[in-house]
C-alpha cells in the first residue's frame, strides 16, 4: 500500500495537491473543456501563514473548494480570469454602430452611463456561466451624488452680447459666422467640421450625412452622424445662408485635404487642416472669458460650450411652437422624448406667448 504523500509540516495532501520545492502549493485539476489547469497558493489552509515577502492571498484548500463549486455549476472558470476591460470589449464586439468616443471627463452621466455598459457586460457573462452574480447590479445613485448641472439655453439678450462682443473683437471676429451657423442650425459641432464647400445655395439647405472626427489613435476621421436620424436636411435661414456664403467666400483657395474621400472642408485651422470639436471648445471658453473679464459681473455670461449653441436653437423652436416631430428632425434626435424635454424648459413667458397665439 503505497504511502500517502505529506507537506514540508507532515501534512497529508488530498488528490490533486502538491507541494513545490519553494514551498508553494499547488492543485491540478480538469476544466469544463477537458484541459489540464493548474492553481497556486502560499498556504495550504486558511490558519497558515504567508512566507515573509509574499503576497496574502487565500489558501489552496479556499481556492480548490471555489473550483469545484465553479466545475459542479458548470461555472467557466477560465472565462472568470477575464480582465473587465476584456469583458467590455467581448460585449461590444457584438455590437453593431458602437462608436468610438473622444470625450474625456467623469462627469456624473459620464460614469453612469460606463456603469450601464458594464452592467450589461456583467450579465452577458453571467449568461456565459463565468460568474454568478453582477457586481454592477447597484443604483449609482447611492454611491455617488448626482451632480449634474441643468443644461441653459441664451436668452435673446446673452446671444445678442455675445455675437456683437465677438464681431468687434479683433481675435474673435473671425468666429462670427460660425457662431451664428451653431445658433441658426442646431447642428453638432462635429457636423459643422464636417461642412465641406459643396452647399447647396440654390435651395438654400444644408444637407447633413457626416461628421469630422479626430482622436490620438485614428487621427481625423469622416462618420456618419451620431444617431440614424442625424441624416436630414436643415433649411438655411437668411443669417444662415449670409453666414456660410461669407465662410466659402474667407476661406479661399486652401489646399485640399482628404479625409474619408472628402475634400475643401469649410473650416480650417491656421495649419490648413480641418478644425474638430476641441478647436471650438477651447475657442468658447477663452470668448467667454474675455468677455466677462470686460464686463460687470451683471452682466456676465455663463460658461459657453459648442453644445449650447445647439441647445439654444432647439429651446428657441420649442418656445416658438415648432411642432416636436419637425424639431426632432431638424435636430437629428434619436427619440422624440429626447425632444420634448426641451418643451419642458416652457417658462411663463412662453406659455403665455403661445396662449395668446391660440386665442387670437
Amino acid at each position: 500500500m503505497s504511502e500517502k504523500r505529506r507537506d514540508s509540516k507532515g501534512r497529508i495532501l488530498r488528490t490533486g495537491e502538491s507541494q513545490r520545492k519553494d514551498g508553494r502549493y499547488a492543485y491540478k485539476y480538469t476544466d469544463a473543456c477537458g484541459k489540464t489547469q493548474f492553481v497556486y497558493a502560499w498556504k495550504l489552509v486558511p490558519t497558515d501563514k504567508t512566507p515573509t515577502g509574499k503576497r496574502d492571498d487565500i489558501s489552496l484548500r479556499e481556492k480548490v473548494k471555489e473550483i469545484l463549486r465553479d466545475l459542479n455549476d458548470g461555472i467557466d472558470t477560465i472565462g472568470k480570469k477575464m480582465t473587465v476591460c476584456q469583458l467590455y470589449a467581448r460585449q461590444n464586439s457584438h455590437r453593431k454602430n458602437v462608436k468610438r468616443s473622444t470625450e474625456k471627463g467623469y462627469a456624473y452621466k459620464t460614469i453612469s452611463n460606463w456603469k450601464r455598459s458594464l452592467k450589461a457586460a456583467f450579465y452577458t457573462a453571467i449568461e456565459d456561466d463565468c460568474i454568478r452574480k453582477n457586481p454592477f447590479n447597484f443604483a449609482i445613485a447611492d454611491v455617488l451624488e448626482d451632480d449634474t448641472e441643468e443644461k441653459a439655453a441664451l436668452t435673446q439678450e446673452q446671444e445678442d452680447r455675445l455675437l456683437a462682443f465677438a464681431g468687434s473683437d479683433p481675435v474673435y471676429r473671425k468666429y462670427c459666422d460660425e457662431i451664428i451657423i451653431l445658433l441658426g442650425t442646431g447642428l453638432r459641432v462635429s457636423e459643422l467640421c464636417g461642412l465641406t464647400t459643396d452647399l447647396d445655395f440654390e435651395n438654400r439647405c444644408i444637407h447633413v450625412d457626416r461628421q469630422l472626427l479626430r482622436d490620438s489613435e485614428l487621427g481625423y476621421y469622416v462618420d456618419e452622424p451620431k444617431t440614424k436620424k442625424g441624416v436630414r436636411q436643415i433649411p438655411m435661414s437668411e443669417k444662415v445662408y449670409q453666414a456660410l456664403k461669407r465662410a466659402v467666400k474667407n476661406r479661399g483657395k486652401a489646399a485640399p485635404v482628404n479625409i474619408g474621400g472628402y475634400t475643401n472642408f469649410l473650416f480650417l485651422n491656421q495649419s490648413g487642416l480641418p478644425k474638430t470639436t476641441s478647436c471650438y471648445e477651447s475657442m468658447f471658453q477663452g470668448l467667454v472669458r474675455k468677455y466677462n473679464k470686460n464686463h460687470k459681473s451683471e452682466e456676465a455670461l455663463p460658461n459657453i460650450t459648442p453644445h449650447t449653441m445647439r441647445h439654444t436653437f432647439c429651446t428657441r423652436l420649442a418656445h416658438a411652437g415648432m411642432n416636436p416631430k419637425d424639431l426632432q428632425y431638424i435636430m437629428g434626435h434619436s427619440n422624440i422624448t429626447m425632444t420634448l424635454n426641451y418643451y419642458a424648459h416652457a417658462d411663463y413667458a412662453s406659455a403665455k406667448a403661445a396662449m395668446d397665439r391660440l386665442a387670437a
